[in-house]
């Protein structure tokens, strides 16, 4: 029985979350639907001995479902149902922050 409480207990934070939560978390998935995210940084510094260093650094985030051709607004759907059990409240073009 000491076995199975801690097994339980994480079970149990796998369940699903509010409807609400899953629509914010899931505007994510649906963006990386319709492209993907890149983020680039370039930098310039010095050490202690004055010596001058450049850097830079490049992030790709590349969905499936980008790669597959499929709607944001079925991702969205499948996503939202898929966390909290319950379909979204609306859908995606009314979300809040959706610029598609």
């Amino acid at each position: 029985m000491v076995v199975l409480l801690p097994l339980l207990s994480a079970l149990a934070a796998c369940g699903p979350v509010p409807v609400e939560q899953a629509e914010l978390t899931c505007l994510r998935d649906a963006e990386l639907a319709v492209r993907p995210y890149t983020e680039v940084a370039v930098g310039v510094g010095s050490d202690f001995d004055g010596d001058t260093d450049a850097f830079g650094a490049v992030s790709v985030e590349l969905s499936g479902d980008y790669l597959r051709g499929r709607d944001p607004s079925e991702v969205y759907d499948r996503c939202v149902l898929r966390r909290s059990g319950q379909p979204p409240r609306r859908p995606l073009a009314e979300q809040p922050g959706w610029a598609g």
